[in-house]
């Protein structure tokens, strides 16, 4: 059960942490005609964007691992900013009325405001 209350809780945060990032961010949009598309679309849109980090994450990470040295940690700005995009394009394939439309400043800003919320929440509610 607290497995299942834990994921819940992390979902949660995410979508509400990309909601604030569709209302506060110039050039991320959610296009949706009622307030119960839209949760559906946030949900689905943190399921991909939670995948998205789970499996390419760790692959860029120990791969690029040069780079996150040589650059004392600011790569992950780029990589998690592109990341963002790539949750944006996916979501675009699935017909989720989500959209990011450039790298800089929307994907880049709106990765950092989603870690942010996501990391603030998490203190919050105490997830562990």
């Amino acid at each position: 059960m607290s497995l299942v209350k834990g994921i819940v809780i992390r979902l949660a945060s995410t979508a509400l942490a990309f909601w604030l990032a569709t209302l506060l961010i110039p050039g991320i949009h959610l296009n949706t005609g009622s307030i119960g598309e839209a949760v559906v679309a946030l949900l689905l849109v943190s399921v991909i964007f939670g995948l998205v980090n789970a499996v390419l994450q760790p692959v860029i990470k120990t791969i690029g691992c040069a780079f996150y040295l040589l650059t004392l940690g600011l790569i992950a700005l780029v990589v998690n900013g592109l990341l963002f995009l790539l949750t944006s394009w996916i979501a675009g394939q699935l017909d989720l009325p989500f959209h990011v439309e450039n790298f800089w400043p929307s994907a880049v800003l709106g990765a950092l405001l989603v870690g942010v919320v996501t990391w603030v929440l998490g203190l919050i509610l105490d997830r562990d």
